[in-house]
């Protein structure tokens, strides 16, 4: 690996204005860190991209990397771009045994943290950083949120989100409270009441988004954010439909198939694929298999009946009368995105959200109620976890300043 990252390092032509780094939503300051690998100091490449992404380690492994850095190489316009999601991997894996620093020294302030996704820990790192007291309420037994229960194992191991929970919060004091959800038997107002300066919600998107159709409650079907979270303990059977064709159905489609159906599908709307290039090719390589421009009408106990659909130019769809199918499966998944739950709206005076229950934020994260704060999916929607890294760092210290009486404005 470390010859095959060199490799990748010396393909780089130290650009002066890298369009690699504008191509990143975290702005990884991609030229600095490759000449510090190159220049045999891999400690303080490594100590550069943990300061400039927490997540680092975990966006190294899950990033859109074709459209962000590696998208916008200068090399990919003839040829090969470099391939900078290995060198941040192998840099960051191997830094991160290095990061034994305690907590730093406490300022009195507490801070809570509701949910433990991109978002969340992004906001708890930083604070901490600043010496702030700060608990994460969490409401599963471990952190990660979408990271954990989201995204299959083989794209990302649960591995290197235990090694994040030791060095980044148990080792820099941060406080968790797992199983509990906040909205139930503690709300926000009682954070408040116990002396928190400022609250952050990053409770992420689990509601599914369904279809709406006859056949949607049957036994045989699921929905796509329940599967990712344990599919240990469904039983597909051997011929699974999935509705929908984004990269999380990807992830289902990957993950049923190494659960071992044998004939999955993904059905798509569109005559194309939502997922990126990336995640399809992988998919495709893996034997799942896909349907285009299908429009599901009803779910039966043995399969569907979809709908075949014209795709005109201006992106609107035309039903095709008579030409009803059943596509027969022993198991359905709907793999068409998820919204917030709204628990803690309806508990919290003050807090607004939009129709289709997103809290709203300005850009800095600040929501209707003073000393709330918001940022990630149950702001922005289903989005990509380094997206959610890039917007919170900037929350992290508007949540700083109005904890110090300064200026929200960044």
């Amino acid at each position: 690996m470390a010859l095959h990252v060199l490799d990748e390092a010396n393909r780089c032509l130290q650009c002066k204005n890298p369009s690699c780094r504008k191509g990143c939503p975290i702005n990884t300051p991609i030229p600095e860190v490759i000449a510090l690998l190159k220049d045999n100091k891999l400690d303080e490449a490594g100590w550069l991209l943990f300061e400039n992404n927490p997540l680092t380690t975990i966006c190294s492994l899950v990033c859109n990397h074709e459209k962000q850095c590696e998208g916008n190489c200068v090399l990919n316009k003839k040829g090969t771009p470099v391939h900078f999601s290995a060198i941040e991997n192998y840099i960051s894996s191997a830094y991160a045994p290095k990061m034994v620093k305690g907590p730093a020294k406490s300022n009195g302030q507490r801070v809570a943290i509701v949910g433990s996704g991109p978002a969340g820990l992004t906001i708890a790192i930083i604070l901490a950083r600043y010496g702030y007291q700060v608990t994460i309420f969490e409401s599963k037994d471990k952190i990660g949120g979408v990271l954990r229960h989201g995204i299959p194992e083989f794209r990302l191991p649960k591995s290197v989100l235990d090694d994040l929970q030791y060095r980044h919060i148990e080792l820099k004091g941060i406080k968790i409270r797992p199983n509990i959800r906040i909205g139930d038997a503690i709300g926000i107002d009682d954070l408040f009441r116990d002396g928190y300066k400022a609250i952050f919600i990053g409770t992420g998107v689990w509601r599914p988004n369904t279809l709406h159709i006859k056949g949607e409650t049957f036994g045989n079907v699921h929905f796509a954010i329940n599967y990712l979270n344990n599919p240990s303990v469904y039983k597909l059977g051997e011929k699974v439909t999935i509705i929908g064709a984004g990269n999380a159905a990807m992830d289902v489609a990957r993950t049923a198939v190494r659960s071992g159906s044998r004939q999955v599908t993904c059905f798509s709307l569109e005559k194309k694929v939502a997922a990126s290039d990336y995640e399809f090719s992988y998919a495709k390589l893996e034997g799942v298999n896909f349907m285009y421009n299908l429009k599901p009408v009803e779910i039966l106990d043995d399969g569907v009946i979809f709908r075949e659909v014209i795709e005109h130019e201006d992106g609107s769809f035309e039903e095709v009368e008579g030409s009803d199918k059943v596509y027969s499966s022993d198991s359905v998944i709907i793999a068409i995105s998820q919204g917030p739950r709204n628990i803690i709206v309806s508990t919290t005076t003050g807090l607004e959200a939009s129709k289709s229950g997103l809290l709203v934020a300005d850009e800095y994260g600040n929501t209707s109620r003073p000393g709330i704060f918001a940022s990630g999916d149950v702001v922005n929607g289903a989005r990509t976890v380094v997206e959610a890294v890039a917007h919170s760092k900037i929350v992290a210290e508007t949540m700083h300043r109005y904890i110090q009486g300064l200026n929200n404005n960044i």
